[in-house]
């Protein structure tokens, strides 16, 4: 004897009646739907309820980097990763995940965290988000700097030490940016954004460190230089570029050395571009006057850190891309990214990146 109709009896004793059909082609949808693992809860909506809608999402539910055990386990079957810069895709991540998986999809600009070569050589598709964050990175930089050439957080610090007993003529006394030189190691969009907002300021010279010439330069009168010249003429050297096997490390003792001893040293690319022990001796010497930092090695900072303990140094939580409105269509264009290659429209992919 067959059953023509399911009856249901909620809570409320209501009697809802369905037919075993519909139950069988919901079933048959969400069974057919392809598999996405997300590494953070913490995703904007915009981003979140588009895999949602139209995904059987995996989700790791702690607002923490997931552990690797996790994303070991959690990632065989998916057809997609949706990652952040804290999530490190290597090749025993690809292996894991199986035969399935199509598409690695980062909430990022760098991709220093992805194994692209592997990623290639299993022609898995990678997405990432290159162009929304330009405008908040470069406004956090500006910010950064002028925190840091002006002691805005050592003079709010004094405030509550009552340190301010009255005005005074030297007391706090910072670096202007007004006719100084501007130096910009890798003149990207970040970079290229960071010196446009900076020559209102009455900026007298901005030059700039890259392999080739940046047409965009003009926009700013920027001045291509070698890198050793731009440190050594520069009152403010400013670190936009990737990290990769050239520029780890690039800034060391030899290159602060080289800088001016009022230079204002800022870094928003990332920590490791950096010799951090060189860096602390630097300030700690006075070889630099000041740094600000918005990346450091390692990520977070330990509180008992070198950096934390230094008036001329301010460090900040990687906050470069923290809008609301840039982090939720950073998200938004992950999860699209994702979609067009699952719907097999890579073509569609709003930012992909080319291996």
């Amino acid at each position: 004897m067959y059953f023509n109709y399911i009856i249901l009896r909620n809570s409320t004793k209501k009697i809802k009646i369905i037919h075993p059909r519909f139950l069988y082609t919901t079933f048959m949808k969400m069974a057919n739907k392809p598999k996405v693992l997300i590494t953070r809860p913490d995703i904007p909506g915009k981003g979140l309820n588009l895999l949602y809608e139209q995904c059987d999402v995996v989700l790791w539910n702690k607002q923490t980097p997931i552990p690797r055990s996790e994303l070991l386990s959690k990632v065989p079957g998916v057809s997609a990763i949706f990652c952040t810069l804290t999530d490190k895709i290597d090749e025993e991540i690809l292996n894991a995940a199986g035969e399935k998986l199509q598409v690695v999809a980062t909430m990022s600009v760098g991709t220093d965290h992805l194994d692209l070569k592997a990623l290639k050589n299993k022609n898995i598709k990678v997405g990432y988000t290159p162009d929304i964050l330009t405008n908040a990175t470069a406004e956090l930089i500006v910010g950064l700097l002028l925190a840091t050439s002006r002691r805005l957080l050592e003079a709010n610090k004094a405030v509550y030490r009552g340190e301010w007993k009255a005005w005074a003529p030297t007391w706090m006394c910072g670096t202007g940016l007004s006719k100084s030189t501007v130096g910009i190691v890798g003149l990207g969009r970040i970079g290229c954004k960071v010196a446009e907002c900076l020559k209102p300021f009455g900026v007298s010279r901005i030059l700039y460190a890259s392999r080739t010439i940046k047409p965009d330069a003009s926009k700013f009168n920027g001045e291509k230089v070698e890198l050793d010249k731009l440190l050594e003429e520069s009152d403010f050297v400013i670190v936009t570029i990737a990290l990769t096997p050239d520029t780890r490390e690039l800034f060391n003792t030899e290159a602060f050395e080289k800088m001016k001893r009022s230079a204002i040293f800022i870094n928003a690319s990332r920590g490791e571009v950096v010799n951090q022990k060189s860096l602390i001796e630097a300030l700690k010497k006075g070889t630099i006057k000041a740094a600000g930092l918005d990346v450091m090695t390692p990520e977070p900072i330990p509180l008992d850190s070198e950096l934390l303990k230094l008036d001329n140094c301010v460090v900040l939580p990687h906050i470069g891309s923290a809008t609301i409105e840039t982090r939720e269509e950073m998200a938004k264009i992950t999860a699209e990214n994702i979609l067009a290659v699952l719907k097999g429209v890579t073509d569609e992919m709003p930012a992909p990146l080319n291996l």
